[in-house]
């Protein structure tokens, strides 16, 4: 176990340690946010901003990128095959979570988020700059193998309602006891029917969080998701609306406290509420 007691420690960068490495030729800073203006607002100098809603999705159908697209995407921001790359975003890095997420599923390792993201540097007032920086294109592919085990998709939830699998809800209380179906600053229109899976615990993904953005210690992890019978004897699959907040979770459960077998389920409520004769709890 390394800093905080994680597991993985490797997959997370302090704020200090970035301040220092702005300019190493083998990094890339990217900013996803889930205010997709923030980057022309401001952003960590060097950093190239990508569009969640654009960016990392299929042109067609509600799926993302492939390999090759995200190949692509990756040369455009000028990796190279040594580059690490560094996610950051705002309100505790959910959506640069997602992208960590997304960029690990097609195969992509060489990645790592910024711990506390743009919250923490703000409140450190470390520099930010509203110039878009230009780099040359590469010739840059992805060349590790996917990792599918990252994913759940619908057929499989179906299958892993009232079995042993551990779901867990990261949506608000008010989302999982069906008095919402979207976050209140959303369109409360995305699922057709309110409410959560059969089984499923209610673990706020913004639990997992300190005030400052940054991720609480191992410790308190473990004790967290334990006290809601989240183990890592058990197969996990985490959820919320469209898999964007899991993916903080996910990032959580696996990356910081190594649990081996958790799963996104990215369709997540958006998906589960639309589907006809599916089983769903309230309260």
């Amino acid at each position: 176990m390394g800093h905080n007691g994680y597991a993985h420690p490797e997959t997370l960068v302090d704020t200090e340690w970035l301040a220092a490495h702005l300019d190493d030729s083998t990094l890339r800073v990217i900013d996803v946010d889930e205010d997709t203006t923030a980057y022309a607002q401001g952003h960590i100098r060097g950093a190239v901003g990508w569009n969640w809603t654009t960016d990392l999705h299929a042109a067609v159908g509600r799926d993302y990128l492939d390999r090759d697209a995200l190949g692509e995407l990756l040369a455009r921001a000028g990796v190279a095959f040594d580059t690490t790359v560094v996610l950051y975003g705002g309100n505790n890095n959910w959506f640069a979570a997602h992208a960590y997420w997304v960029l690990r599923l097609r195969g992509y390792n060489r990645v790592k988020l910024l711990d506390g993201g743009r919250k923490k540097w703000e409140l450190e007032s470390r520099e930010l700059t509203t110039e878009a920086p230009a780099y040359p294109t590469t010739g840059f592919t992805v060349t590790g193998q996917e990792n599918p085990q990252f994913r759940a998709l619908r057929a499989e939830v179906l299958d892993s309602v009232g079995k042993s699998v551990l779901m867990v809800d990261v949506r608000s209380p008010e989302e999982y006891r069906g008095e919402r179906l979207a976050p209140p600053h959303l369109p409360q229109e995305q699922a057709q029917v309110p409410g959560h899976i059969p089984g499923a615990v209610n673990v706020p993904w913004a639990q997992a969080a300190n005030d400052d953005g940054t991720f609480k210690s191992a410790a308190e992890l473990r004790e967290l998701y334990a006290a809601k019978g989240i183990v890592p004897e058990h197969e996990v699959i985490a959820y919320c609306r469209i898999g964007e907040r899991s993916s903080h979770t996910w990032f959580a459960l696996h990356e910081l406290l190594g649990y081996p077998d958790v799963k996104n389920y990215d369709g997540s409520w958006t998906e589960y509420g639309s589907l006809v004769r599916a089983p769903v709890e309230l309260g």
